[in-house]
């Protein structure tokens, strides 16, 4: 509970900067890796400060499927989503920035999460 306190406060503390963060994920790593950069250049050229992209962790998600209908319950196929993910933070963005990166056009396979801090 103290920590979560801590953090309301801190995020309402009148001396921080505004900063924006995004978090992007997708199963293709090249996609989610060429829409960081497009974000990155973008921001960039906007005059703000970006930080990242940093890799997180990747999530592996594995399926066992039997290869029989009827027996043989040690043979079996193993699938697997793996859903990579990236982090980045803008920091001081203008009102240019935010318009810039509502325009951008991103790969329909990488979902975006963006929250202003």
């Amino acid at each position: 509970m103290q920590t979560a306190r801590f953090v309301l406060l801190r995020k309402y503390h009148v001396g921080t900067k505004p900063k924006i963060r995004i978090r992007l994920k997708a199963f293709d790593y090249k996609l989610i890796d060429q829409s960081a950069l497009e974000i990155v250049e973008t921001a960039k050229r906007t005059g703000a400060v970006v930080k990242g992209p940093v890799p997180l962790p990747t999530r592996i998600q594995r399926f066992d499927v039997l290869r029989s209908p009827h027996v043989n319950k040690t043979s079996r196929d193993q699938f697997e989503i793996r859903t990579h993910q990236r982090l980045m933070d803008i920091v001081d963005p203008t009102d240019k920035t935010v318009d810039a990166l509502m325009k951008l056009d991103l790969p329909a396979g990488v979902d975006v999460e963006i929250k202003l801090q």
